[in-house]
């Protein structure tokens, strides 16, 4: 195979990938395909498969059978190579405690052949990182920080991240996120492995969603997000009746405490809003995405049904 990546190939191809270890099956016939110039986002719980995964198609470890390729190279037989052409962030994010920031950096640009300092030390001006402190003084966020550096610096064309804004503030979150965007609008990848639905929401196109090992879905963000549940709590000057809430499309698990309401919801709000305010004069909403483990299993049971 050629040692140069072809533009027109996926940014990431695995067919029929997978791993075991010993009875263990931690990847079970993984067939995928992330296309170029976009945001991929990589869903499952801890412990679906997502790691194993990322370190497979990266030839850190080896499959028990299928293959992967990454911008049109063999995984493994090209692994030296596809390295000039990605940045990745670890799960397990480690590097040499007393090294300051800005050494780290070094040491993975002399590994690169040089980077662009201005554009590198723009990456931290936005992440607001300190480059000065030994790596081992800094908070786990700020570690962070370093490590997303060090992938985005040579603009690569194809970012790998495992977990990425783990110990990131908000702020910086969205800093980071519209750096992934701005990846995809030059052009290149960004594949996000991710147990935080809210994080791959606000800056994915598709996402894969992985349990057991198996990826069960590959899937708009849009039609994902139409599958999420609502938790809704509404409050009222009076006692309410929860009869008026159950027969409502899409609304779930109604419990009421005397002018407060809790529901789960799926439906349109403007409906729900309509019936609410047609019935009872409203104070107060407040609304929040159900928590990942809950879509996925409202997600399953509509795969498996």
């Amino acid at each position: 195979m050629s040692t140069e990546a072809v533009s027109t190939d996926p940014a990431i191809l695995t067919e029929s990938l997978t791993k075991h270890y010993g009875e263990t099956k931690a990847l079970n016939d993984l067939d995928l395909q992330v296309e170029r110039g976009e945001v991929f986002g990589f869903l499952g719980p801890n412990g679906a498969g997502k790691t194993t995964m990322i370190r497979t198609i990266l030839d850190e470890i080896r499959p028990t059978s299928g293959r992967a390729s990454i911008l049109g190279l063999d995984s493994h037989e090209a692994s030296v190579e596809i390295r000039n052409h990605i940045g990745y962030v670890p799960g397990d994010l480690a590097m040499y405690p007393n090294l300051t920031g800005k050494d780290t950096l070094t040491y993975f640009a002399n590994l690169r052949g040089g980077v662009d300092w201005g554009f590198a030390d723009s990456l931290a001006e936005r992440l607001d990182a300190d480059l000065t402190k030994k790596v081992g003084d800094l908070s786990s966020g700020n570690r962070q920080k370093i490590g997303l550096i060090q992938a985005f610096m040579n603009r690569p064309d194809l970012l790998v991240m495992d977990e990425p804004s783990s110990g990131l503030d908000p702020l910086v979150q969205r800093e980071f996120q519209t750096m992934m965007r701005e990846v995809v609008a030059d052009g290149r990848t960004v594949f996000l492995s991710s147990h935080t639905l809210s994080e791959v929401q606000r800056v994915a196109d598709r996402v894969g969603i992985i349990r057991s090992g198996n990826l069960i879905a590959v899937e708009e963000v849009a039609s994902l997000r139409s599958k999420a549940i609502r938790t809704v709590q509404l409050f009222f000057d009076e006692t309410v009746d929860a009869a008026v809430f159950e027969p409502l499309p899409g609304v779930r698990e109604v419990n009421v405490q005397n002018h407060h309401v809790t529901l789960s919801f799926d439906g349109q709000m403007e409906t729900l809003l309509k019936v609410v305010t047609d019935k009872y004069s409203l104070l107060d909403i407040t609304t929040h995405e159900a928590d990942l483990e809950e879509i996925f299993l409202t997600y399953y049971e509509e795969v498996d049904a």
